[in-house]
């Protein structure tokens, strides 16, 4: 009897663990994506405009900032570098406060932002189907993910 009872013990500990494994994956991708996303999600009253990306480094992009509306202009401001950034391009951005940085926007930026929740969600699938033994939640998990950064990539 009491062996039966350890192994149950031990099995609720391996869900709880297995738990709190999906439960960080999942809050660490949308605050990672929510650092973007909420300038986009949040944009009334910032400044809107126009990116014309001039050259790209490592990391950013950088290149003026044509207002729509009451914004002020900007002979340089950077953008996160994407695979879909080249000189010449032109896309809607909104300027993150206080700073020179802006954010994509519109459908693209969108998905952009949210990319992070995307590899969360296929990474936690891995972990509900193969931690948990919840094969059918983790098809519903990855799938989503994969949607997600998939439609991005179309979308980029």
């Amino acid at each position: 009897m009491k062996r039966r009872s350890s192994h149950r013990a031990l099995t609720y500990a391996r869900n709880a663990a297995m738990g709190g494994v999906v439960l960080l994956l999942l809050v660490a991708g949308v605050h990672s994506s929510w650092r973007a996303a909420h300038h986009i999600i949040l944009a009334k009253g910032r400044e809107h405009g126009t990116m014309t990306v001039t050259g790209c480094g490592a990391d950013v992009c950088t290149g003026p900032f044509a207002p729509s509306g009451q914004a002020a202009a900007r002979s340089r401001v950077t953008v996160e570098k994407s695979v879909a950034a080249r000189r010449g391009d032109r896309f809607p951005v909104v300027v993150e406060p206080g700073t020179d940085d802006v954010v994509r926007t519109g459908a693209a930026g969108f998905l952009h932002a949210w990319v992070p929740l995307g590899g969360a969600l296929v990474l936690a699938a891995l972990v509900i189907g193969g931690g948990l033994r919840l094969p059918r939640i983790a098809w519903g998990t990855g799938i989503a993910g994969a949607v997600l950064l998939g439609a991005t990539f179309i979308a980029l």
